[in-house]
């Protein structure tokens, strides 16, 4: 099975607690709780991005300790928060030295579940304005359009997840929209999305052919949803 689930925000190394907005309290125990009644250990979960509030990677030692603990193995992605994310090498690195062998980066790559091909990146703002944002975005774009090659490459169906929406409130991300669009992806799932208001602008279901989910840990009850 392939689940999926964005946002887990932990701090178990740090003192950034999530529980002091509505609605996480408790947060760490109902995600742990939630996640091993469904997931099983040849389960694969997805963790699109805001991962660990860790500004160094070695700070974030506690937070990847409790992730490997879960059962399955995890994919993860780079979100905005996590400030921890410095290079490709060193998190793999990092991963291996410290023996977190159930968690994997997706990062100009893409990783088999059958019949899937999971693939994704960070990617970014719809609102673009400053030619430093506009730069970021571009990247993004690129490391999409590699990942899903790569995906395409295993002749499995390409699916792809976000931590930025790249629709909301009426708005879209053109550019992360075209590559989706151009490779006919048919599933998306993001994250970075908080709040019961907030939530109420984001797009779910069906938009130019592509099924949209929204899969931020406190949207989605602190469990891992389901890709169907």
């Amino acid at each position: 099975m392939l689940y999926a689930i964005a946002d887990l925000h932990l701090s178990l190394g740090t003192n950034k607690p999530m529980d002091v907005f509505h609605g996480w309290q408790d947060y760490v125990e109902r995600l742990e709780k939630n996640w091993k009644l469904i997931v099983k250990d040849e389960d694969t979960v997805v963790i699109a991005g805001d991962i660990s509030w860790a500004m160094r990677i070695n700070n974030a030692y506690s937070d990847f300790k409790f992730i490997d603990e879960l059962p399955g193995q995890k994919v993860i992605l780079k979100g905005n928060h996590d400030y921890w994310w410095s290079t490709k090498n060193k998190v793999i690195n990092y991963l291996h030295d410290n023996g977190f062998n159930s968690i994997s980066i997706l990062f100009n790559s893409s990783y088999v579940v059958p019949p899937f091909a999971i693939c994704g990146t960070r990617g970014w703002s719809y609102d673009c304005s400053s030619s430093d944002d506009i730069k970021v975005l571009n990247r993004e774009v690129g490391r999409l359009r590699l990942s899903i090659e790569k995906g395409v490459e295993t002749g499995f169906e390409p699916i792809v997840f976000l931590h930025y929406p790249p629709i909301f409130s009426g708005y879209e991300c053109k550019e992360i929209m075209n590559v989706l669009t151009e490779y006919k992806i048919k599933r998306c799932y993001y994250g970075h999305i908080h709040g019961r208001d907030v939530a109420k602008k984001s797009i779910e279901g069906d938009y130019k052919g592509i099924m949209f989910k929204m899969i931020s840990c406190d949207q989605v009850n602190f469990t891992p949803v389901l890709v169907k």
